[in-house]
């Protein structure tokens, strides 16, 4: 069931325990083993409405006007409402400060232009009308916004600059996880070492695709996995560098893209969030440029 709906293991155990799933017109337990010719039929659950409320979440905004605004996503926020994480999300947020939201077919997504996995943190842009989200979704799949990334990861790359073009797709053994998968759909990934440390090397990423955890496959993917990433093998010695528990080191710190209605260049930058600076502190042992008020300015993240 699994493998043939692309379902976790324990999405399609719940089906099966919830009575969706027959075989040849009869529910059977998970552990039955399908024979040739048994016939199995999985019908989809109803879905319930789920009910967004506002919630009062304080938000970090670096920009806003009538139609968009762009927040500092902290880490440990989900940016939509999913199982698992039916409040306390971005959204949730946006509605708790009663922000005007296009009103599309899905509100829970309501605005959303692009998403950041729920322990990365940094910049997300919100659009507020349907026409501008419509244009700013454009935008991303043309590849005219350019969003760019801080990243420490373990060990150190060959050269100062890689770039890893390889296809994603959901792992064929894992489906929680992202995985290169030959018949996957295109991911290009650029990166720029900015400092080396004893441990590893920061680097600027930047995105020419958006793929689901894109940044952290690519890197896993060439022995260098993000620090503290646990789905993808950087979890380890996250005490060693002062990284928090679920916390990797990935942050979305520089958006440039153009107004969707005005046509204005747009040239958003966060800093480094404390939790990070403190870790690059760990890192860089006392080094003059991880002590800086503004790391990634003082590495030239920005030139």
């Amino acid at each position: 069931m699994a493998g043939r709906a692309e379902l976790s293991r324990t999405q399609a155990a719940t089906l099966i325990a919830n009575g969706n799933v027959t075989v040849n017109g009869v529910r059977q337990k998970a552990s039955y083993r399908p024979v040739a010719g048994d016939v199995v039929v999985a019908e989809e659950p109803a879905v319930h409405e789920i009910e967004m409320l506002p919630e009062s979440i304080p938000l970090e905004v670096k920009y806003e006007d009538e139609y968009l605004l762009v927040v500092d996503k902290p880490a440990g926020m989900v940016v939509h409402p999913a199982p698992g994480n039916w409040s306390g999300t971005l959204v949730n947020a946006l509605m708790g400060r009663e922000t005007d939201l296009p009103e599309g077919e899905m509100p829970d997504r309501a605005g959303i232009v692009h998403r950041l996995d729920k322990e990365t943190s940094g910049l997300l842009i919100v659009a507020k009308t349907d026409r501008a989200h419509r244009i700013l979704s454009s935008a991303i799949a043309a590849r005219r916004v350019q969003r760019r990334y801080a990243v420490m990861i373990w060990g150190h790359l060959e050269g100062d600059t890689l770039t890893v073009d390889k296809p994603i797709a959901r792992d064929p053994r894992d489906r929680k996880r992202m995985a290169i998968v030959i018949n996957g759909r295109q991911a290009k990934t650029d990166f720029f070492r900015l400092a080396r440390f004893g441990p590893g090397d920061l680097l600027r990423a930047q995105l020419h695709t958006g793929r689901t955890h894109q940044i952290r496959v690519h890197l896993a993917s060439v022995g260098h996995p993000v620090m503290g990433d646990d789905t993808y093998g950087g979890g380890g010695g996250r005490k060693m560098v002062g990284l928090a528990p679920k916390r990797h080191f990935l942050h979305a710190a520089w958006l440039q893209f153009n107004h969707p209605i005005t046509g204005a260049p747009m040239d958003i930058r966060s800093p480094l969030p404390d939790d990070l600076r403190t870790s690059l502190r760990i890192i860089g042992e006392g080094e003059a440029v991880a002590l800086a008020e503004d790391p990634l300015a003082a590495l030239g993240f920005y030139d």
